[in-house]
């Protein structure tokens, strides 16, 4: 970055500090990981400078040939991962994705049945404070106790109640698979539209890790990062018959021209996703959370949902004493990074709340495994048991900076 450094060197000492935090530091944010150098190469490419309002072969502007190409490999091979009949590469991210499907769906006041935020859904699920909850009604489902999975009972009580006009599922905190078929079969009995977000998982069904909602709902929406590994972005993939709708949603209903420097990224990272170490990838990824489970229940930590099949785990930490947010301040100072987060039907506040979020996507990239995992853990626990000792955490950190050195971040010098 020589042009950068000698145009702005305020810019390029943040990202200089940025690149040596994601180096030197463990990254277990969920919804966080690497992208590859050639994805990183079509981010600061030529093709930031093309606007392209419309789709492919019908653009509003000329000389258009070069993104068409590149657009039109970002959905097929969209299409081949998932098994869709539709795609839609163009949405800037997750929530402007749920934002479309909700636009070329619903009318104002009708009914969404989503997942309650403090049980693992997302904010766009209909959570009160976001602007879709002042437009469209959002009865919302939680997790069983006592099994950690989704009360599909609950589920369809407030289908046949509330007679909506989307069956949402998806979310951003719960660590479990779900039973596609069986919401189908509630939204059919109602009349439902099926919607499935998929952004935290995406990576993991594409790999045929975890179950996939696409051949069988109607809608699906995901980022294409995170577990795919893509650009910060996001995609719409649907049946035929809505096709329209959601293009006319997207475009010229929320945004003008699409970024086609980050949909060429995106084609890339759909093309690393479909080979066979990708998969590998995958597997792992759910085998690193699993041994995470294991070493935490050893240490006496309170995991919801009972569990984890994929990628996160959410974890209690009230009866270690401490709160989720000083369990994240205190691993940040430890050179270890993850998110504060409610747990089901929490008494805290979302700033403050009673549990912690944490992922293996980051760290499996890098190539860490099994082993690596039991020694994250006992940091973590370390750290969060001496919360005060800022030597220790200083210890730690040096610790965790010695190990990740020895794991490369793909497309990352210092």
């Amino acid at each position: 970055m020589s042009n950068l450094q000698t145009e702005d060197q305020k810019v390029f000492d943040a990202i200089e500090k940025e690149k040596r935090r994601q180096v030197e530091g463990l990254e277990l944010i969920p919804s966080e990981n690497y992208v590859s150098g050639p994805v990183l190469e079509c981010l600061g490419s030529v093709l930031t400078n093309k606007y392209s309002e419309g789709y492919s072969g019908k653009r509003y502007y000329g000389g258009c040939e070069n993104v068409d190409t590149v657009e039109t490999l970002a959905i097929e091979r969209a299409k081949s991962l998932f098994n869709a009949e539709h795609v839609n590469v163009q949405p800037l991210s997750g929530a402007p994705a749920n934002i479309a499907v909700y636009s070329a769906v619903l009318k104002e006041h009708d009914t969404v049945i989503g997942m309650d935020l403090s049980h693992g859904g997302h904010l766009t699920h209909g959570h009160p404070v976001t602007w879709m909850a002042k437009l469209f009604n959002f009865p919302r489902y939680k997790t069983k106790k006592d099994t950690g999975e989704i009360d599909y009972e609950e589920m369809e009580e407030l289908a046949i109640k509330h007679n909506p006009k989307l069956l949402l599922v998806g979310y951003s905190a719960y660590s479990r698979d779900i039973d596609y078929e069986r919401v189908q079969a509630i939204a059919d009995k109602v009349g439902a539209i099926t919607m499935a977000d998929i952004a935290h998982i995406a990576g993991l069904i594409a790999a045929g890790e975890m179950n996939n909602p696409v051949p069988i709902f109607d809608i699906v929406t995901t980022t294409t990062h995170k577990t795919l590994r893509g650009p910060r972005g996001g995609m719409i993939m649907c049946k035929e018959k809505y096709a329209k709708k959601i293009d006319k949603a997207v475009f010229p209903g929320l945004q003008g021209g699409p970024h086609e420097n980050n949909i060429a990224a995106k084609a890339v990272a759909f093309l690393e996703d479909s080979k066979p170490e990708y998969k590998q990838y995958a597997l792992q990824v759910k085998k690193n959370a699993k041994q995470m489970q294991k070493k935490f229940k050893e240490k006496g930590y309170e995991i919801m949902f009972k569990g984890t099949e994929n990628h996160l785990l959410l974890i209690d930490v009230t009866n270690k004493g401490i709160t989720g947010s000083q369990a994240q301040e205190a691993l940040d100072d430890a050179g270890i990074t993850l998110n504060k987060n409610m747990i089901p039907d929490d008494q805290r506040s979302p700033m403050d709340p009673s549990g912690i979020r944490l992922g293996t996507p980051a760290i499996t990239t890098r190539g860490m495994k099994e082993a690596e995992m039991d020694k994250i853990v006992d940091w973590i626990d370390r750290v969060i048991t001496n919360i005060d000792d800022h030597e220790l955490h200083k210890t730690i950190k040096e610790e965790v900076k010695e190990m990740c050195l020895n794991f490369p971040v793909p497309g990352i010098k210092i």
